[in-house]
């Protein structure tokens, strides 16, 4: 993260800004920045010994332990850079990281099913957030720890302890430029957003979205409010990967007090992957904002 950190921080001097001119496994095209932060992921991540298999957003399939080194009892799941199409921008960037505990015998080679898990068997995720600092906010299943980059002695020391999410905000974050390819249920809650309603007592909500996940749902997880990437006409799965960012953000989010659907009815972290980079919709945020939507 550090290393993936000084070159964000350095994009337009280093000639590692703008496209490589090729498409990634999600028929996305890819950065140059998301290349440069996949290999340093995988060159930092394949040798330690803790990891039996890695998996990226990027890659189509497993990518394996090289032979000479030792296989651990860990799988290592991630988006190398998260809203990448923002560097050029300087809008705000991540790195999202979700861990399981292996389900195949310990020595050998991963297979799927090492990663088919349900979100709810992680044992640890988080993200990286480069922005005017970078921070790394973490998850192991008893409460979520933010800890800020101090460039002067080179270490994350800890700024957030045991983060909670607010109850309810009224605030929503969400691309409304889809807003007519979403079901009516979708659209009849952003109409209730925006409405004065005295005799509840209720505001119009603000709208805050940046386009870039991380930075959506990190502002979410400190402010409250509910960050919404619901299906539509177009993606009836929804957008967003189950395994790289879903999963992982909602496991972070659950951690801190608040909850997490693919905005049908399920908790996210319950749904059974049957694919490397399955889509998912999500509703992710305070917990009273999540039950309004599903309401």
């Amino acid at each position: 993260i550090k290393i993936i950190n000084r070159d964000v921080s350095r994009a337009g001097l280093v000639d590692i800004l703008g496209s490589t001119q090729m498409t990634n496994i999600q028929g996305e095209e890819v950065q140059k920045l998301d290349e440069f932060a996949n290999g340093v992921i995988y060159r930092a991540m394949d040798h330690g010994g803790h990891l039996c298999g890695m998996a990226s957003e990027e890659n189509e399939d497993i990518l394996p332990i090289p032979s000479e080194y030792p296989k651990g009892k860990y799988v290592l799941l991630f988006d190398p850079l998260d809203g990448s199409s923002n560097i050029d921008v300087n809008v705000s960037i991540g790195t999202i990281f979700s861990i399981l505990r292996r389900v195949t015998p310990e020595g050998t080679d991963g297979t799927k099913d090492d990663f088919f898990q349900p979100g709810y068997k992680q044992i640890a995720a988080g993200y990286a957030i480069y922005g005017p600092s970078a921070m790394l906010v973490y998850t192991a299943g008893r409460g979520v720890y933010g800890f800020t980059l101090d460039p002067s002695v080179g270490e994350f020391l800890l700024s957030h302890d045991n983060i909670r999410i607010p109850e309810h905000k009224g605030i929503y974050s969400v691309n409304e430029g889809n807003y007519n390819k979403w079901s009516e249920g979708m659209r009849n809650y952003i109409d209730w957003c925006k409405k004065d309603i005295p005799e509840e007592n209720k505001k119009a909500y603000s709208l805050r979205y940046i386009g870039s996940m991380v930075a959506d749902v990190h502002r979410t997880l400190l402010y409250g409010g509910v960050f919404l990437y619901p299906a539509d006409v177009k993606s009836h799965k929804g957008k967003l990967r189950l395994l790289y960012e879903a999963n992982p953000m909602s496991f972070i989010i659950e951690q801190a007090g608040g909850k997490a659907t693919d905005g049908q009815g399920n908790r996210l972290l319950e749904i059974v992957p049957d694919g490397l980079h399955q889509r998912t919709p999500l509703v992710v945020g305070s917990p009273k904002n999540v039950d309004e939507v599903e309401r």
